[in-house]
């Protein structure tokens, strides 16, 4: 078979020996046959140059088994035996379990069930397994894959990073081979599973006929807090165990396999800023035990930085008049009228499934608030949280699960997962469905119970 320059040569050729035939000796045809001719070059080898898509193959949500469920009385009970906390933080663990919008039936993991609860690494490491096992198991049985197929690995557990990395973990358990390109993202919070999708993203476009596998997940019996402060102890109430393993590529044959192609990916983060930099921070209290401090500026921080995300990823994806009555409303408070609104950009135009961070109500609400999204949809956020809990990273994939088994999911369809997480950093995703998803997963974690959603929270 010609290659397509070969073949363009050809045709140059002919039509060339067909002007002399045809004694068509006007410049003018020459010209346009030259001109014709290099355009077609240039526009192949642009095109040859383009990146191949990115496809989002399938993916597969962790569920613990029912021997780690941690009804709201069982917990309290628990934590009233734990001497590490007095009356005080009790009462007040039990107060936030009640508001946080969690069902009886969230997760944690064995060594968090012991009294007093198990922190060491070793712990930590059996958690890990257990969580991120049978994910790689399972999805590499569901997408029919070995291990060996693997062209890149990223892993993101944001508080625990041990020695060996846990990527090191899983490819030492599948004998991966030498070659694999292996990620290990710790420190980047709830947002880290959205970043390891857009750095997976990244690395696909620069290497041809890859396949690369995330996996997201967060241990908690590292994370455990047991002292008295109590912007300390909200991280023990609302996060429960979850993980999450998500199969990209970018070859050829995967476009008609994979249920969604990445269109665009967004990451900001406001570091620089000292209120985002402290709402959300690792530190020892005043008697040397490490815990996660949610400061009071939480919510303010993280609408600061969604509003500049949104607004940068608006003018990327959003048509020109949505962001002209974005920009109009804007002078007009500058110049005209400063207590006028600015038009909130309607997000809703050029998607229709949205993916939100799952960390609590209030943050669900204020980020719905911010965007005009109604109750549907805010509805996956909710459910996730109120059946999971808040799973950190992998809460998107969750939430993603919840809009599949409830056939929601069309072809054509836009969703955007938005990942926030600590710094204050956000990083956004924009999927677009390759096929209907209406298929009965026995594997999902909603397959059990997803009839009796939604319900009041």
């Amino acid at each position: 078979m010609l290659s397509k320059p070969t073949f363009f040569a050809f045709i140059i050729v002919a039509f060339e020996a067909l002007f002399i035939l045809q004694q068509w000796r006007h410049p003018i045809f020459h010209f346009l046959l030259l001109s014709y001719f290099f355009f077609a070059i240039k526009t192949y080898f642009l095109k040859s140059k383009q990146p191949r898509p990115v496809y989002l193959v399938d993916f597969l949500c962790y569920k613990p088994p029912s021997k780690c469920k941690v009804p709201f009385s069982s917990f309290i009970h628990h934590a009233s035996m734990i001497e590490a906390f007095d009356t005080e933080s009790v009462e007040f663990m039990a107060k936030t379990l009640v508001s946080s919008g969690l069902s009886q039936e969230t997760y944690l993991p064995p060594a968090l069930h012991c009294i007093p609860p198990k922190t060491h690494d070793r712990e930590s490491i059996n958690e890990a397994q257990m969580v991120l096992f049978p994910v790689m198991d399972e999805l590499l049985s569901k997408t029919k894959l070995s291990p060996y197929d693997i062209d890149i690995l990223i892993l993101n557990c944001s508080g625990f990073c041990p020695s060996p990395s846990l990527s090191s973990i899983i490819i030492n358990k599948y004998s991966m081979k030498s070659d694999i390109k292996s990620y290990n993202l710790s420190g980047m919070g709830c947002s880290a599973g959205t970043i390891g999708v857009d750095l997976a993203q990244n690395l696909l476009k620069t290497h041809e006929n890859k396949t690369a596998i995330v996996l997201s997940t967060e241990i908690l019996s590292t994370g455990w807090y047991s002292g008295h402060e109590k912007p300390k102890l909200i991280l023990n109430c609302v996060f429960r165990m979850g993980g999450a393993g998500i199969l990209l590529s970018n070859k050829k044959q995967a476009e008609n396999t994979s249920k969604y192609k990445l269109i665009h990916s967004l990451r900001t983060q406001r570091a620089y800023d000292d209120t985002a930099y402290y709402a959300v921070y690792r530190e020892e209290d005043s008697r040397g035990i490490l815990g996660v401090t949610f400061n009071k500026d939480l919510l303010q921080a993280v609408s600061e930085t969604l509003r500049s995300h949104i607004t940068l990823l608006g003018s990327q994806i959003l048509p020109f008049t949505e962001q002209f009555f974005h920009v109009i409303s804007i002078l007009r408070k500058k110049l005209i009228d400063e207590s006028a609104e600015i038009y909130t950009p309607r997000f809703k135009t050029v998607v229709q499934h949205f993916c939100l961070p799952s960390s609590g109500k209030p943050l669900i609400r204020e980020v719905a608030k911010g965007l005009n999204l109604n109750g549907r949809n805010i509805e996956p956020a909710l459910m996730t949280l109120h059946r999971f809990g808040n799973q950190s990273s992998s809460s998107w994939w969750y939430e993603l699960g919840y809009m599949e088994g409830k056939w929601r999911v069309k072809k054509g369809d836009k969703i955007w997962v938005l990942g926030l997480g600590t710094g204050i950093k956000c990083c956004s995703l924009v999927l677009e469905c390759l096929r209907p998803i209406v298929e009965d997963d026995k594997k999902s974690p909603w397959s059990c119970c997803i009839q009796q959603y939604p319900i009041q929270v």
